[in-house]
């Protein structure tokens, strides 16, 4: 055994005995990274292929778009978009796939799914105004990543492939 590997092994040895000197240098590394907010939105079509659109109340630039919102801290994503679909539009829905994911401000990263609703939309929370199934060619204006997670959605959607289950 070289040197080296005798090195590695005591190393390895306390580190078993003693687990939580791996966390010191992982603590230091993570307070020097960059913080990042996340976003979730929902492409949601009908059987025409209409995506499903909400009106925000707090949007001003662009009213329309996808349902969605922030993921709460330690919320798995696929959880928070499920979680936004029931408290904004008492809507249940499954989680198909990943549609789109972009960084769309600066620390602050958006992830796009396709979901399946289960149920009829409900009463909307104070944050809509307004739910509409338009049209991929007929949208209004929108955010360009709600526009790309619709396309890249819509492309699977036109082509009849099958969504695999998350």
């Amino acid at each position: 055994m070289s040197s080296e590997q005798t090195v590695t092994r005591v190393f390895s040895h306390l580190l078993r005995r003693f687990p939580f000197i791996v966390r010191l240098p992982y603590l230091a590394y993570s307070r020097m990274q960059a913080r990042y907010t996340i976003g979730v939105a929902a492409v949601i079509m009908d059987g025409d292929g209409r995506v499903l659109l909400v009106e925000h109340a707090y949007h001003p630039r662009f009213a329309w778009g996808l349902p969605g919102g922030w993921i709460d801290k330690d919320e798995d994503p696929s959880a928070a978009i499920l979680r936004e679909l029931s408290e904004e539009l008492q809507l249940n829905a499954r989680v198909l796939r990943v549609v789109h994911s972009s960084k769309t401000a600066p620390n602050h990263i958006d992830l796009a799914f396709q979901c399946e609703a289960l149920s009829p939309i409900g009463k909307l929370n104070h944050e809509l105004l307004g739910f509409q199934w338009a049209a991929r060619d007929d949208l209004p204006a929108v955010k360009r990543f709600h526009r790309q997670a619709i396309e890249f959605a819509g492309e699977r959607f036109q082509g009849g492939e099958e969504w695999e289950r998350v």
